[in-house]
C-alpha cells in the first residue's frame, strides 16, 4: 500500500505538470497517436495485396494486435520509466530513490510519468474494438471473460518483463537497448500470427520468455484456430498462473539487482 500510495504521489505529479499546457499535451498525444497507428496501417497495406497472413483474416490479425498493443500500452504507460534506469545508476542519482521513505520500485516507475503515452494505449483499444465487432467468432461467456482476463495478464506479464529488464540495467550498469528488445520487439512480435514465425521463435517465447500467453495462445481458443506447438486446450486459460509466476520472477530479480547496487564510486 505504501508503494501504491507513493506511485500515485509522484505519478500525480507529473500529470500535472503535463496538463499545464493543455494544448500542446493535446497535440503531442494526437501526434503519438497518429505515429502508433502507422504499425496497423502497415498490417493493412499487407492486406491490400493478400487474403490472409499466416492463414488469419484481417479482423483476426486486428484481434491479435489489438490485444498485444492494448496491454503493453497499459504496462507502457505505468512502467516506461524504468526502461531509463540504467541512466540513474550511471549518474549516481538512483541513491537518492533509496534514501527516500518509499520503495524504490514505485518510485523509478512513476519518475517522470509520461500521460501522453495513452495513446498507444488508445491507439489500440480502438483496434482491438474494431477487431471485436468484425471477427468471425462463436463468442460464448467464457470466451467473453477471457478477453479482459487476457488484457490484465499481458500486462503484468509485460510488466514483469521491464522490472526484470530495470534490474538487469542495475546489474550491467547500463543496457537499456536489451530491455527494449523484450517489451517492444516483443509487442511487435505479438501483432502477428505465429503460423508466420519459425518454430524455434515460437518456442523461445512459449517455455522461456512466455510472451505468447499474452494473446497468442489464448486467442487461439477464442479464434478456434490450431494451439501453437500443439500445446493442450487448459493452456488457454494460464495467463493469469504464468503472469503471478512472471511477477514472483521479476520480483526477485528487482531484489538482487538491488542488492548488487554499489553507486558510481564518486
Amino acid at each position: 500500500m505504501d508503494g501504491l500510495r507513493a506511485y500515485g504521489l509522484i505519478a500525480g505529479m507529473w500529470i500535472r505538470s503535463s496538463l499545464a499546457y493543455r494544448t500542446s499535451f493535446a497535440l503531442t498525444v494526437l501526434g503519438n497517436l497518429l505515429l502508433s497507428g502507422l504499425d496497423f496501417v502497415a498490417i493493412l497495406l499487407m492486406f491490400s495485396r493478400v487474403g490472409s497472413l499466416g492463414g488469419y483474416s484481417l479482423p483476426e490479425v486486428a484481434f491479435l494486435y489489438g490485444l498485444s498493443v492494448t496491454s503493453f500500452g497499459l504496462t507502457d504507460l505505468m512502467f516506461n520509466s524504468l526502461g531509463q534506469l540504467g541512466q540513474r545508476v550511471r549518474d549516481g542519482t538512483l541513491d537518492l530513490l533509496l534514501v527516500r521513505p518509499a520503495p524504490v520500485l514505485a518510485q523509478a516507475a512513476a519518475d517522470r510519468f509520461a500521460l501522453r503515452r495513452v495513446a498507444r494505449l488508445t491507439q489500440g483499444a480502438l483496434v482491438l474494438a474494431y477487431a471485436l465487432a468484425s471477427v468471425d467468432v462463436d463468442w460464448t461467456p467464457l470466451k467473453v471473460l477471457l478477453v479482459p482476463v487476457m488484457l490484465v495478464s499481458g500486462a503484468a506479464i509485460f510488466g514483469a518483463v521491464f522490472v526484470a529488464g530495470g534490474a538487469f540495467q542495475i546489474l550491467v550498469q547500463d543496457s537499456a537497448e536489451v530491455q527494449s528488445a523484450f517489451t517492444y520487439g516483443g509487442t511487435t512480435l505479438l501483432q502477428y500470427p505465429p503460423t508466420v514465425f519459425g518454430k524455434e521463435l515460437v518456442r523461445g517465447v512459449t517455455f522461456v520468455l512466455p510472451l505468447a500467453f499474452v494473446n497468442w495462445v489464448p486467442g487461439a481458443y477464442v479464434l478456434g484456430r490450431p494451439y501453437p506447438l500443439g500445446l493442450p486446450e487448459w493452456a488457454a486459460f494460464a495467463p493469469p498462473l504464468v503472469a503471478v509466476f512472471c511477477c514472483a520472477l521479476a520480483g526477485l530479480a528487482w531484489r538482487a539487482g538491488l542488492r548488487s547496487y554499489r553507486s558510481t564510486g564518486s
